[in-house]
């Protein structure tokens, strides 16, 4: 007999939505104190089963058992009872309130008929210190990083007791430094006995936390594996269906004429201070320039001048040789101007309009989809299937809202907007976050397409590796400017990483010959 504890058992899992079936009779475990990791592509139905668990939705058939016990978790107040507590990719947070008072929400401590947060604030600061989380509890929410929200949202679920955390996407918006502080504290949440289960689309995180790993493909199981014993390319290829490149395949780059050409670009932040402080770059046609740095440094704010979503200080862009400074969006958009950006859901869709009408936002008011002021239904909507066939957008129907789909699914449909307009200039930011290693593969080659039909391609990114891989020349940006532009061939990580820092190219230079000098003597 098998002695090995299940906290949870989720047996023959069916979840059906009208006529698409999101999870197909699956078999889910998780054991005591162990951290296993739902693997999945973008709409494989990985936050489906999850909700279930944490009572967002009710399966339409199996059964649950939950530290042995058959139970019906018919909502999220009821999964807290268990002792389950889900941190959702889009955290419930609200801005104004304290970081006590949203994890008091609901649940509030009172001393003589009055709310007691001194209470609370003591209680999460134990917490908060216990698990090395450092958050203030009297902060308010809109005031501290996307990493401290999230870890707000985990002492919310540990303020109410929870034994089994779901951690929704966990890493989707977090820099590097969180994403390993993050990781310190899920294993030492495992080490106190908690379960945790991630759900996650990173092999690379997966290697580095989980004990065991559940694949779902199309929302079937493809197998459950120890991690220790299996290999990244292994996982890949369970969760794609097939052999996964996780090499970028292009060809040396041609370029051509300048496409973008920015000088002296000066933008202020929402503080009137100078976001993007002097800035020039030239990109053009057969290439793609790489724009990285840490996050908060001016890229934003760059790339959102450039579609004329934040006003020019001074300074000047011209595209194609035509001064678009400070033109409004669709006049940019028209003179050949693709974005796909870095917020999909505040700038790349209209989440409660259907699919089919956010595949046309830029282009409704033009034939065929517009004629004598009516919109042409039919037109729009063979339009939109022939890109979600072409993209692979997967959806239960195009009439649905863009908010139905997956964060994934979502971005695949904005790049195939972008893209099949067929613009002059592609800015790409951070097109690849949120995504499994099937869809990034996709995007990556659709960016090297653009640049062989010869277009200009911006690539902005805070992930290192994508920038190395993708492009052809990488501007490092420091405090709102360019610290240097180098040929992504002749660069590395330790390069990019001082320049990102604000050392200059000659410091970096003289950097890597004490490198290497010092390796020398080593040797000898």
């Amino acid at each position: 007999m098998e002695n090995i504890e299940n906290v949870v058992e989720m047996n023959n899992i069916t979840k059906i939505f009208g006529n698409f079936t999101a999870n197909e009779d699956i078999n889910f475990h998780v054991r005591k104190g162990e951290i296993h990791a739902l693997l999945g592509e973008n709409g494989a139905g990985k936050s489906t089963l999850m909700n279930m668990l944490g009572g967002v939705f009710e399966p339409t058939s199996g059964e649950i058992k939950v530290r042995g016990e058959k139970v019906v978790i018919d909502s999220p107040d009821k999964a807290d009872e268990l002792g389950i507590g889900m941190v959702h990719q889009h955290f419930m947070l609200v801005d104004k309130f304290t970081v006590t008072e949203n994890i008091m929400l609901g649940r509030e401590e009172h001393n003589a008929g009055y709310i007691d947060t001194k209470t609370a604030e003591k209680r999460i600061e134990e917490l908060s210190n216990r698990y090395g989380l450092s958050v203030d509890p009297r902060a308010k929410v809109e005031d501290i990083t996307v990493g401290m929200q999230q870890r707000t949202e985990i002492l919310k679920a540990l303020y109410k007791g929870s034994e089994i955390l779901i951690l929704d996407e966990p890493t989707a918006v977090l820099t590097p430094q969180e994403i390993e502080e993050l990781m310190n504290i899920i294993r030492a949440l495992a080490a106190e006995g908690r379960s945790i289960i991630i759900i996650t689309h990173k092999l690379d995180e997966i290697k580095a936390v989980a004990d065991r790993c559940t694949v779902i493909r199309r929302g079937k199981k493809t197998g459950t594996v120890n991690v220790a014993d299996t290999t990244q390319q292994q996982l890949a290829d369970m969760m794609v269906g097939r052999a996964v490149n996780f090499n970028v395949e292009k060809g040396p780059s041609h370029p051509g004429d300048v496409i973008l050409d920015v000088k002296d670009l000066v933008v202020e932040d929402h503080r009137g201070l100078n976001a993007v402080d002097g800035t020039s770059l030239q990109i053009r046609s057969g290439e793609i320039l790489g724009l990285a740095g840490i996050d908060g440094n001016g890229q934003s704010e760059f790339v959102q001048a450039l579609s004329g979503m934040m006003p020019v200080k001074s300074g000047t862009i011209h595209l194609k040789g035509k001064n678009v400074t400070n033109m409004t969006p669709r006049e940019i958009t028209e003179s050949g101007y693709a974005h796909i950006p870095e917020d999909r859901h505040l700038h790349g869709l209209i989440l409660d309009m259907s699919l089919e009408k956010n595949m046309v936002l830029q282009t409704y008011y033009k034939e065929p989809f517009s004629k004598n002021g009516f919109m042409q239904d039919k037109e729009i909507k063979d339009y939109a299937l022939r890109l979600i066939d072409e993209f692979d957008v997967r959806m239960s129907s195009e009439e649905n809202p863009a908010r139905d789909l997956s964060g994934g699914n979502q971005q695949k449909a904005i790049i195939a907007r972008e893209i099949d307009r067929d613009p002059d200039l592609l800015v790409a930011a951070q097109p690849t976050r949120g995504l499994d290693v099937g869809a990034i593969e996709f995007i990556h080659k659709r960016l090297v397409e653009q640049r062989d039909k010869g277009k200009a391609v911006l690539l902005m990114s805070f992930e290192l590796d994508e920038i190395l891989d993708v492009s052809d020349r990488i501007a490092v940006m420091y405090e709102g400017k360019i610290m240097a532009v180098v040929d992504a061939k002749e660069t590395n990580e330790n390069e990019l990483g001082l320049l990102m820092a604000g050392s200059s190219l000659e410091d970096t230079d003289s950097k890597k010959y004490e490198r290497e000098e010092k390796m020398t003597d080593e040797s000898n």
